[in-house]
């Protein structure tokens, strides 16, 4: 697995979520992962029930096996103060440059900035190592931006070396991408199997893929589950509707003494297996546009409980099943 999973998806498809979980899959049997939010919506606290991250590496969770999970909500105002500090020790300097709204200036003059500074904070953990000689995280974890524009966030700092041709902004650059676009990244995409999803996953693989980025997996996340198989189906399309009354009636429901309840049943009924099969059939033809991707695919179910942190770990354990881990 490479060591930087980046997650990305469009709006409503979860991606919060699924990076969580893929965190916690990660982090199983003594492994140590940092999930990393770019966006500051603070998903991950909401998803964790903890309180707002700060901009610094807190343990938030721990996996199956004694694994460890941290979190980052990176902020790039303090990312581009840990920037200067870095490169240009500029102490209390850049503390006043802060005060003087210089840094507001200066992510508004060059917008680009702003997302070098993030995939910067990110590849340095992954690049990070202790005094030992060994990584600090085994896997960093990024809820990235949504599909479109995740091509351009991630690919802004080759724009930036391209700019600076020399000095400490180029080298930084230059560093990043050879993370970026090397086998320790895998940038995976999440959809539902829905037409809007689906076609956004496979443009923004294409951009990926015309970058030279490397596309990871895509998961299908909140997958209803199957209730009729190919024979139930072909069976809604072709029952009488005096059948489905009389099994009604033999089944003790609408009333078997007055045969006219059982009636009322039928029309909501065959209704309801009719919009399943619409759906199954426009799910199915989803499907086969992913598969055409030729790239891994895996499935999360629908919670019916709905999402809270017992539900991340049932996906965690999921993703594991699935070999994302």
């Amino acid at each position: 697995m490479s060591r930087l999973q980046v997650v990305s998806g469009k709006g409503g498809t979860g991606k919060t979520t699924v990076a969580a979980a893929l965190a916690l899959a990660l982090a199983t049997e003594g492994k140590r992962t940092l999930l990393v939010e770019v966006e500051g919506r603070q998903g991950i606290a909401q998803l964790f029930e903890t309180d707002a991250l700060p901009y610094e590496e807190r343990k938030i969770a721990v996996a199956p096996g004694g694994g460890e999970v941290y979190a980052l909500a990176i902020d790039p105002e303090l990312a581009l103060l840990d920037y200067l500090q870095m490169f240009y020790k500029l102490g209390g300097a850049g503390r006043a440059l802060k005060k003087l709204g210089a840094i507001d200036f200066a992510t508004t003059v060059a917008p680009g900035l702003r997302d070098v500074l993030l995939t910067g904070k990110a590849c340095e953990a992954v690049r990070r190592k202790d005094k030992a000689g060994r990584f600090t995280y085994d896997y960093v974890v990024m809820d990235a931006p949504p599909t479109g524009r995740i091509t351009r966030f991630l690919n802004v700092n080759d724009e930036v070396a391209g700019l600076a041709k020399i000095g400490p902004i180029h080298n930084q650059a230059q560093a990043v991408m050879r993370v970026l676009k090397s086998p320790e990244t895998a940038v995976h995409l999440v959809t539902l199997l829905e037409e809007m999803p689906v076609q956004e996953t496979a443009d923004g693989i294409a951009e990926l893929r015309a970058a030279r980025l490397p596309v990871g997996r895509v998961i299908v996340n909140m997958v209803r589950p199957r209730v009729l198989d190919a024979a139930d189906l072909e069976l809604v399309r072709t029952v009488p509707r005096s059948s489905v009354a009389q099994a009604l009636s033999a089944a003790g429901l609408g009333g078997a003494r007055r045969g006219g309840h059982a009636e009322r049943l039928v029309d909501p009924l065959l209704e309801q297996a009719a919009e399943y099969t619409e759906r199954y059939a426009l799910e199915q033809e989803q499907r086969a546009v992913l598969g055409e991707l030729e790239l891994p695919l895996h499935e999360l179910p629908l919670l019916a409980e709905g999402m809270d942190l017992a539900g991340l770990y049932e996906l965690a354990t999921e993703l594991r099943k699935q070999g994302l881990s």
